[in-house]
């Protein structure tokens, strides 16, 4: 590919900053070998070759292949990019390949430094997801999560590290004496569940409570059942429902949603909704994507760029789907706030946890 760096005849050559544009130039480049490679560790990922390298000394393409039961040809390819990419470490002596550790801890499954790896799946997505996009971008029309391959599998991931992981010694406690009300028994729900690993995790570790979840795709709740079920759990069950206009009086103690309100068709409604579902002295502890509603604020905002494509490819279409307004993954802590507010919750505690820090969490209590 030839890329020429002279400017056309129309622009100023006075103006025209040459270096500046082959910086550009160059940054670009990097963008697209950073585009390619995230594709490329959603292949890892899927095919768990990482999962399997972190745990293998120097090894050639063909043990590799072999320990994860995959096409020599194919591995090799794909170590090749992960070499150039430097995420895996080659010796030309021997062809021999390595992950370090401290690459591993950023790209296995409960890795301590979260799997980005498995985050990549959500770049794929997007590219298999370019042909209704590309529609939406000249009609306005949204979309529906069935236009999403393996969506909610790859939320379910993500779940497992930012919110089951860390369920009982981070964020339960965050929610004063809830611990000790779970104990007791109490009514539970989580608005837009997925495929609820959150819920079978609090059901299982405290049976004397009553947990359901609701959400608006068969497939993903589907999944949770038969989770659930593999674990015995009665105390627990999955319903599909469109939360729009949930108007349910007194209904639960404590009210869950985990990255699930910004995409909803209303917002406002939903946490409305919420609000009234919850008996007296009951809790909500809503997630949510932690950047500024204000596009300046989010300039130095962790991933604010994969977050945004996020928002265009998926969030954003799939709430002008619904036939909502569409306010996107970016639609601000400080909009979350002013919803919580006009919801009737008198206080809300916000939250910035260390292990999570794209995402903001909302403790709100109802009097």
């Amino acid at each position: 590919m030839n890329v020429s760096l002279d400017p056309s005849p129309s622009v100023d050559a006075v103006a025209f900053d040459t270096a500046a544009a082959e910086s550009f130039a160059g940054d670009m480049a990097g963008i697209l070998n950073a585009g390619a490679l995230a594709v490329m560790l959603s292949f890892g990922h899927k095919m768990e070759l990482f999962d399997r390298m972190a745990d293998m000394p120097p090894s050639t393409s063909e043990v590799i292949a072999k320990a994860a039961k995959l096409s020599e040809r194919y591995v090799r390819e794909w170590l090749a990019a992960m070499v150039t990419g430097g995420i895996v470490r080659y010796e030309p002596e021997g062809a021999l390949y390595h992950l370090p550790s401290e690459h591993a801890a950023a790209l296995t499954r409960g890795a301590p430094m979260g799997n980005f790896a498995g985050t990549a799946q959500l770049v794929s997505i997007i590219g298999a997801s370019e042909e209704r996009l590309l529609e939406c971008f000249r009609s306005g029309e949204g979309t529906s999560y069935d236009d999403y391959p393996c969506f909610h599998q790859v939320m379910a991931e993500d779940s497992g590290q930012t919110v089951v992981a860390q369920l009982f010694d981070v964020i339960v406690p965050m929610v004063p004496g809830l611990d000790d009300r779970l104990r007791a028994g109490i009514d539970v729900m989580d608005a837009g569940c997925g495929e609820g690993r959150a819920l079978v995790a609090l059901a299982e570790h405290y049976p004397t409570s009553r947990f359901t979840g609701y959400d608006l795709c068969e497939d993903a709740l589907a999944a949770g059942r038969e989770l659930a079920q593999s674990k015995g759990l009665t105390n627990l069950r999955f319903e599909t429902k469109d939360l729009t206009g949930y108007d349910a009086k007194d209904a639960f103690d404590f009210v869950t949603s985990f990255d699930a309100v910004h995409d909803q068709k209303d917002p406002q409604g939903l946490i409305t909704g919420l609000y009234g579902c919850l008996r007296s002295g009951g809790a909500y502890l809503m997630q949510d994507i932690g950047g500024s509603a204000v596009l300046e604020n989010n300039f130095d905002f962790a991933m604010a760029p994969f977050l945004y494509s996020v928002s265009f490819s998926h969030c954003m279409p799939v709430s002008l789907g619904q036939g909502g307004e569409g306010l996107g993954t970016m639609w601000g802590w400080e909009t979350a706030l002013e919803m919580l507010k006009i919801a009737g919750f008198s206080s809300s505690e916000r939250h910035v946890l260390p292990h999570d820090p794209m995402n903001v969490w909302f403790v709100s209590q109802k009097d």
